[in-house]
């Protein structure tokens, strides 16, 4: 049971992350927010708690995708770097 929800997790993730790729090559704080299921509000410790629950289930040494958990990674920095700003 617990592979079937991480499995669908991973299946939304890639749907998520599918198409929010589909507008544009780079991604927006938007985008972004949408992928990590954060707010436009989030604070820094929310939107790493979001980062580590989402990578633990696409990183690729967990069976998920290089090329997804490279995407939450980018995601991560874009909304870091809009709090610094």
């Amino acid at each position: 049971m617990k592979y079937l929800l991480l499995a669908a997790g991973a299946a939304i993730l890639w749907w998520l992350w599918r198409n929010a790729m589909k507008s544009s090559g780079t991604m927006s704080r938007t985008q972004a927010e949408k992928l990590l299921g954060v707010g436009p509000e989030s604070d820094a410790v929310t939107i790493l708690e979001a980062h580590k629950r989402l990578i633990a289930k696409v990183h690729p040494d967990a069976g998920g995708s290089a090329e997804l958990a490279a995407q939450i990674n980018q995601a991560r920095d874009i909304l870091l770097k809009h709090l610094s700003q």
